[in-house]
């Protein structure tokens, strides 16, 4: 019998383990066999253990790939069959959008549809070319779909890399001329299929003469002929390539390519233009020589149609743009029309404000008389702060006459209604001056001319306007007369980079042309439009809260309403910041530049601001419940550049205190007609109380009923100009060598010593037109109510220049 024990070295096995060693060979009968895991068992096959029993083996995989397969060709075999080329969509002839006032009344229809088509040999081949080296470079040769690109599209947008298409010509052809502008899923599955269909079925010629034909290029234009009579007044046989090449460019994006009535777009628009004429060389359509020869054509100005006249057309554009700009509807499908939009522009409102504009300055202008009136423009924007809503905006002159909303545009300086957005960032941050001293309206700094900025390695002395020096004065009169030397030297006190955070918190766009972090942005060199300002003000005197602007209340098609973007309000600065900034405004229209307000007849807070060299002038204010911005810009009528406004109307200088102003105060009183002067409800900082008001002249009585403020608990230097009066606001000259501009800010400029944390009391409120301050001793009720000869009465004497026209 032979030894059943394993050899020497052996180890001893568990009988309660399946021998796995070549021995198990030798085991009897009835013993079972075990198979090693990972090792073929006696049918051949591998047992899975762990994870890869959850992974299929080849076999069921690959029968899933086939079905999977047959369920595709079958779905795509099933629609290419069910899916007819349809007749063409309503669409290829438009209808027109509806405006309505806020009331429901119509304001405006944005016209019939401007198409005129044309055979694809009466379009220049390079101009074909051109289209194709922008849209589809490949066309002549590709398929009519291209699933490669549209997946490739989807996951762009899916990624966060922008929306994109990766529709062929084709595609965008039966888009245009079959269907519609919709993105939905059913739209394109449609799209998909009638695009293969009519590619097995018509010419490249044919389907690129109607795209040439259906295609949308902006300013109502459908149709390569009615473009290029659009933009270059001509018939689209006599097109130049260079201006093919742009008409080409507007495919991508027609409204904000137009470098006419979206200047700040240029760069971009000759970006994507110098890219299509790139394209048309590297597909040999265009030489090196020729290229490098091509100037960008100017297209000429825009032909608005005769509906859009007055206020109308501006009102419109300005719609459209918010609309495509918040995505609520791109612009191809807006432009296909069909939608009722109602607006939240007020009737009576918008009436008032364009009589205001034409009583104060159009009817005063005299270009025969003076030459300079011919550059006078005007923009305004009239905001409700609780609920964002634009209710009033003047555009210009006339929108077939002048095409440039002056309320929007962005190529004029804001000048010194920037100057309180600095001292709100100074609230907001509790910012100290150089020496340590906490900035409140009482803080002390010298507004001597020329001084030099301190703590920045920017050297810098802005001039005051006229030269003046004023000594040693506090924040608030520095604000009533706008100092510039006091508030360069705050913004470095605060911080050039909180500062403009803040801005950029209460409602300016971080992408405002100039909006550079530097000392010379205290005096307003930013280019912010009028609604912008607009916005930030209305930030300021909803106390602190921005609540998004809007033009629009409803959108809808048939019977369907659009979902319009969230504008729920957010606390975007304390509401102490708010208004702390707030009660220094008060005093600008009670004591300082901005008297001419008081006509209103309602308490206001406000700021004039006037450019260098009187290029602009503005005047933004409010009252707790309306918020308005008017600025006069210069332009030249012919070049567009801008103009000064030395001489114009007859003055000497045009400011912000002036003509601006005026307007303001007869819009308000006419906008605020009906309603009860309203107070502010102010709840101010530590330390911000006012200063006591200086003692009338003995002959002078006290009004009765006149609070007495108290010592406030900062400090205070009851310093003014050397010579009294209200002077006209600083113009924004900056360094004298520079026109106006510096080299650029410290990006490391973040203020001084660590934030004040310390206690103050001492809510008070001023003597004159003002509001209720938390806190206050007092609380009369100084609301000025109207006299007979038209003024209101305050608590301490105005200048003359208060009451002049």
């Amino acid at each position: 019998m032979s030894d059943p024990s394993p050899p020497p070295g052996w180890p001893p096995r568990d009988p309660d383990t399946p021998h796995r060693g070549p021995a198990a060979a030798h085991h009897g009968a009835g013993t079972p066999p075990y198979a090693a895991p990972g090792r073929p068992d006696r049918g051949g096959r591998h047992k899975r253990t762990g994870w890869r029993r959850l992974v299929p083996g080849w076999r069921p995989a690959l029968g899933t790939l086939l079905a999977l397969a047959l369920l595709v060709g079958g779905a795509l075999v099933a629609g290419y069959l069910l899916v007819d080329i349809p007749p063409a969509n309503a669409a290829a002839t438009a209808q027109s959008n509806v405006y309505l006032y806020s009331d429901g009344t119509q304001l405006a229809r944005d016209g019939e549809v401007n198409r005129v088509n044309v055979t694809l040999s009466q379009i220049p081949r390079t101009v074909q070319e051109a289209v194709l080296a922008a849209e589809d470079r490949d066309f002549h040769t590709d398929r009519a779909v291209d699933p490669k690109a549209m997946l490739r599209a989807a996951w762009n947008t899916l990624t966060g890399k922008g929306r994109q298409s990766g529709s062929t010509i084709t595609q965008q052809y039966v888009k245009n001329y079959y269907l519609g502008q919709e993105q939905t899923i059913n739209r394109k599955v449609k799209e998909f299929f009638i695009a293969i269909k009519l590619g097995r079925e018509k010419s490249k010629a044919y389907i690129l003469e109607g795209y040439l034909n259906t295609s949308y290029f902006g300013r109502n234009a459908y149709g390569i002929q009615a473009a290029a009579q659009a933009y270059y007044g001509k018939d689209v046989g006599r097109l130049t390539t260079a201006e093919g090449a742009y008409l080409a460019t507007l495919l991508n994006s027609p409204s904000t390519f137009d470098v006419v009535t979206h200047p700040r777009s240029r760069d971009r628009a000759l970006a994507r233009w110098n890219y299509v004429l790139d394209g048309m060389v590297k597909k040999q359509w265009l030489t090196e020589a020729e290229r490098a020869a091509t100037a960008f054509p100017e297209p000429g100005r825009i032909r608005p149609a005769a509906g859009l006249s007055g206020q109308r057309g501006y009102l419109v554009e300005a719609v459209k743009d918010h609309i495509t700009e918040r995505g609520i509807l791109d612009e191809k499908t807006l432009s296909a029309g069909g939608y009722r939009i109602t607006t939240t522009i007020d009737r009576r409102r918008q009436a008032d404000f364009t009589e205001a504009v034409t009583d104060r300055m159009l009817t005063r202008l005299d270009p025969a008389a003076r030459p300079v009136d011919r550059f006078v423009r005007a923009g305004g924007v009239s905001i409700d702060p609780a609920t964002g809503k634009v209710i009033a905006m003047y555009g210009g002159i006339d929108y077939t006459r002048q095409y440039v909303n002056n309320a929007t545009r962005h190529d004029h300086q804001v000048a010194s209604t920037f100057k309180p957005l600095v001292f709100a960032a100074a609230v907001e941050n509790r910012s100290r001056t150089q020496d340590g001293r906490p900035i409140t309206p009482n803080t002390v700094y010298n507004g001597d001319n020329k001084r030099r900025v301190t703590g920045t390695r920017v050297s810098y002395a802005p001039e005051n306007e006229g030269r003046q020096s004023y000594g040693d004065i506090t924040v608030t009169t520095a604000t009533d007369l706008s100092v510039n030397t006091v508030f360069a030297q705050m913004v470095v006190d605060v911080g050039t980079d909180r500062v403009k955070q803040t801005a950029i918190a209460l409602g300016i766009p971080e992408n405002t042309p100039n909006f550079t972090a530097g000392p010379a942005m205290a005096l307003g060199t930013l280019q912010a439009s009028v609604l912008d300002m607009a916005q930030a003000y209305a930030t300021l005197a909803d106390h602190g809260r921005r609540t998004p602007h809007t033009f629009i209340e409803k959108i809808t098609k048939g019977g369907d309403t659009l979902a319009l973007p969230d504008r729920s309000p957010e606390q975007a600065i304390s509401r102490q910041a708010a208004d702390t900034t707030t009660s220094m405004l008060l005093s600008v229209v009670d004591n300082g530049t901005g008297t001419a307000a008081l006509a209103a007849g309602h308490p206001a807070a406000g700021k004039t601001g006037t450019a260098e060299e009187d290029r602009s002038a503005w005047f933004a204010a409010y009252t707790p419940t309306l918020v308005t911005v008017v600025a006069m810009m210069g332009q030249d009528p012919d070049t567009g550049t801008p103009q000064s406004l030395y001489g114009a109307l007859g003055e000497a200088r045009i400011g912000g205190g002036g003509y601006p102003a005026r307007i303001w105060a007869q819009y308000t009183r006419s906008a605020l007609e009906g309603t009860d002067p309203v107070d502010f409800d102010l709840d101010l900082q530590p330390g911000a109380a006012p200063s006591p008001p200086p003692p009338p002249p003995p002959d002078t009585p006290r009004p009765s009923g006149e609070p007495t403020a108290p010592e406030p608990a900062g400090p205070t230097t009851p310093s003014g100009p050397p010579t009294g009066g209200p002077q006209e606001d600083g113009r924004e000259q900056g360094d004298p060598h520079q026109d106006g501009r510096t080299s650029g800010g410290n990006p490391g400029d973040t203020g001084g010593p660590p934030p004040d944390t310390g206690g103050g009391t001492g809510h008070t409120r001023p003597g004159g037109i003002g509001g209720l301050f938390r806190g206050a001793s007092g609380g009369h009720d100084t609301t000025h109510r109207d006299t007979p000869d038209g003024t209101a009465p305050h608590s301490r004497p105005r200048p003359p220049s208060a009451y002049l026209e």
